[in-house]
């Protein structure tokens, strides 16, 4: 073929404006692999492609095919289906795609054919080839079959990584050391409470006053289940809105709202198999908690936007630090949803209930707070004392701030009693000039001061939601 003719196959009318389509829509990546006998047909398909990949590799002969793709990371191969004189039965190319696919099994492979070939193409397309185009082709069908097998490669890459990634977290999850439960009665009834139900998928509601390591506990079980290999996805619910609680736990569909650019799975998809856990349940609106109980119920989710159900299987753990009981008969939790997710209940006790763990905890602490910033702390006996006759109300998140706060306070290696300054509460006066904001801007300061920054317990305390503190907050530069 001239070099005339090959431009002309390349340039016909018409074909420049879709050519200023594509690398407005692509720029110029990925590698692909063109097998040709015909040295005319590589030079035009070399020079047509060459405007839309990043590299065009063209070989005359197949025999080299296996060298080539072990030296390259080719993402699309472009096969023809005959390359001896006088024989058209396409058999060589099946070979070869066999043989590309014994080699790189997810790789897309697009056939070329003449018209003759074609019931053998779609028989090729069933043992493994992405499609094929047929000879003489068009150029503008050849360009997007082939950008649309790249596309599929990088799909296939993107949903490898992905999968790559879940495992190294599943991973890095499974290693982590089990907790530090300490040797009180109270917390070993705990203990034994939890290796009889981690086993199991009953669903589980543990109570307790905010940084008894209600979380911690719901990892454990995890940890311990028979689910422990899948993840476990951790929701927040006093920081979930109104507004976005379905999106949050259900997923959304795209163009299901202002801003949903694509599908989006929820919480209940991405913990599928796995464990979910719904810390703050008690914070959940009424209004919210049927929509919570419909999915539970039915083990069924429907995206936002999407009329389509989908199918969940996992196992429910849920923490409030709030009397759930005594909400019910205020008429602020819903009664059936309580059976739902109180199949076994846990209490958690408070740390000043078991004072023999607060000297193991605080040196576990210590040497995990002395490792990370360098140190090599230890405590002095009276040390050990003063941690003991204090009451924690913030319980072992408390302790462990502390802890952490004395090892980057401490001069040298020995965290003295008085590296520890316990705050009490005290009686104040109100000004008669202050303003009602100027008393709630001091009531929200105490209440902060009181629970280390802990939100959730502060906005217990003060009776409100989450949302209406952060708020207040904002309103008040706090």
């Amino acid at each position: 073929m001239s070099i005339f003719l090959t431009l002309l196959w390349i340039y016909p009318a018409g074909f420049i404006a879709l050519n200023d389509k594509f690398r407005k829509d692509m720029a110029k990546k990925g590698i692909i692999l063109v097998v040709d006998d015909n040295k005319s047909v590589l030079t035009a398909v070399g020079l047509l492609l060459g405007s839309y990949f990043e590299k065009v590799i063209t070989l005359s002969t197949p025999e080299r095919i296996p060298t080539v793709l072990s030296a390259e990371r080719v993402d699309v191969v472009l096969l023809d289906m005959n390359f001896s004189a006088a024989i058209n039965t396409g058999n060589e190319g099946l070979f070869w795609l066999s043989k590309i696919k014994e080699q790189v099994p997810d790789l897309p492979v697009v056939l070329f054919t003449a018209y003759a070939d074609i019931e053998l193409a779609v028989k090729a397309v069933k043992e493994g080839a992405t499609d094929f185009v047929v000879k003489p082709w068009d150029n503008a069908k050849l360009v997007a079959t082939l950008l649309s097998a790249y596309r599929l490669r990088e799909s296939q890459n993107e949903v490898k990584q992905l999968k790559e990634e879940k495992n190294a977290l599943k991973n890095q999850l499974n290693s982590e050391p089990s907790m530090l439960w300490g040797s009180s009665p109270e917390i070993m009834q705990v203990y034994n409470l939890v290796c009889k139900v981690a086993k199991t998928d009953a669903n589980i509601l543990l109570t307790g006053e905010n940084g008894t390591g209600k979380e911690m506990i719901a990892r454990e079980i995890h940890r311990l289940s028979n689910r422990s290999h899948e993840v476990m996805i951790s929701v927040d619910m006093g920081a979930v809105t109104e507004t976005l609680f379905e999106s949050e736990l259900f997923g959304h569909a795209k163009g299901a709202f202002t801003d949903a650019r694509e599908d989006r799975a929820g919480k209940f998809e991405a913990a599928n198999k796995g464990t979910l856990f719904l810390d703050e349940i008690g914070n959940l609106s009424y209004a919210l908690q049927a929509k919570l109980l419909t999915a539970l119920q039915n083990r069924k989710i429907t995206r936002v936007g999407s009329n389509k159900p989908i199918d969940t299987d996992i196992r429910l753990i849920c923490a409030t630090n709030r009397n759930i009981q005594e909400m019910v008969q205020q008429n602020h939790f819903r009664e059936d949803l309580l059976y739902r997710i109180n199949t076994i209940h846990i209490e958690i006790p408070p740390l000043r209930e078991r004072r023999e763990d607060i000297v193991p905890l605080a040196e576990y602490f210590l040497k995990k707070y002395s490792s990370k910033y360098g140190k090599n702390c230890n405590m002095l006996p009276a040390t050990q004392e003063k941690l003991q006759e204090y009451k924690w109300p913030g319980n072992i998140r408390e302790l462990q701030h502390a802890i952490e706060k004395a090892v980057i306070m401490c001069e040298g290696n020995t965290i003295k009693p008085s590296d520890f300054f316990f705050k009490t509460v005290t009686t104040t006066f109100i000004d008669k000039n202050e303003t009602l904001e100027d008393m709630e801007k001091q009531m929200i300061q105490h209440a902060l001061d009181r629970s280390n920054g802990n939100l959730s317990a502060v906005a217990t305390q003060l009776g409100i939601t989450r949302q209406t503190l952060y708020n207040k907050m904002k309103k008040y530069n706090l």
